[in-house]
């Protein structure tokens, strides 16, 4: 049975975003919230990435300044292997259903993250697309941004140019380095086109994987924690290696496997996966 509206349905094909409230059940979230505090805890102990992920880069990443007096966790890559709660809301919560009512019913995991800006802290994410980082060999990809804190307007929320997933393939290269971010003349055209995602702790941000997006830094003292899927249609097959491979990635979270390929024409330059944490060291080099 279909979870979004039709006016909900319309709006994300106008506009390629849309932020729906409980995706998730309190006891998800509250679960998800405390297993996060724990790891922010334990980062105290830490003065640089450290962990391991399934292709031996570092799992945690902090953000330069982090201590163990103002911990800076910025980035959890792929907290399903870690803990069951993470895994279950990607294969077991309405935010799924509303993934599904999106691209069909059949659907491929491709990766997670945690992103979090904790209070007073500097990361920023410059202006980019997700399927520049994960070409498919079609576009039913679904960035699901599931707000783990309440999203205002003054604690870095997503900042999307609407429509733009019909638009061009933005080169995230410049002057032969892979920057993860689109240029800068580009970038400030998007900026002023911008508005911003908000909305309670619980909704989910469904974002094409197309879309122009970035954020800003968080000068509040209220924490943005994002959980963040990667989930496209099963007939959509990775053209690129995964930037952050997993133990589940290319599993079937709903459905069935289709047993087909499903093309659509595009072109653009093949990523660069990260030598690092994460991508935000790939940002910083533009």
């Amino acid at each position: 049975m279909p979870v979004l509206t039709g006016p909900q349905k319309a709006e994300f094909e106008k506009t390629g975003c849309l932020v729906a409230e409980n995706a998730v059940t309190q006891e998800q979230l509250s679960s998800l919230r405390n297993t996060f505090s724990n790891w922010v805890e334990e980062s105290r102990a830490h003065a640089k990435a450290y962990g391991e992920t399934y292709d031996k880069r570092p799992r945690f990443d902090v953000e330069p300044g982090h201590s163990a007096d103002h911990p800076a966790l910025r980035r959890v890559a792929s907290p399903t292997e870690l803990a069951e709660d993470y895994w279950d809301v990607v294969t077991n919560s309405a935010m799924t259903e509303m993934i599904a009512d999106l691209v069909g019913n059949d659907l491929r995991f491709h990766h997670s993250k945690i992103n979090s800006k904790l209070p007073k802290t500097a990361t920023t994410v410059k202006w980019h697309q997700d399927f520049t980082f994960d070409p498919h060999s079609n576009d039913d990809l679904i960035t699901a941004l599931l707000f783990m804190d309440d999203v205002t307007e003054e604690n870095g929320p997503l900042q999307i140019v609407p429509g733009t997933h019909k638009g061009p393939l933005h080169s995230l290269w410049q002057d032969g380095i892979f920057t993860g971010a689109i240029d800068a003349t580009t970038s400030a055209d998007l900026e002023a086109q911008s508005t911003n995602a908000t909305g309670p702790a619980g909704s989910v941000c469904l974002m094409h994987a197309r879309l122009a997006h970035a954020s800003a830094a968080n000068h509040s003292d209220k924490p943005r924690t994002l959980f963040i899927s990667a989930i496209a249609a099963a007939d959509a097959i990775p053209l690129a290696p995964i930037p952050l491979p997993s133990i589940h990635m290319g599993k079937i979270i709903r459905g069935r496997e289709p047993g087909r390929i499903r093309s659509i024409p595009f072109e653009m330059e093949m990523p660069e996966i990260p030598k690092g944490a994460s991508f935000f060291e790939q940002q910083a080099m533009q």
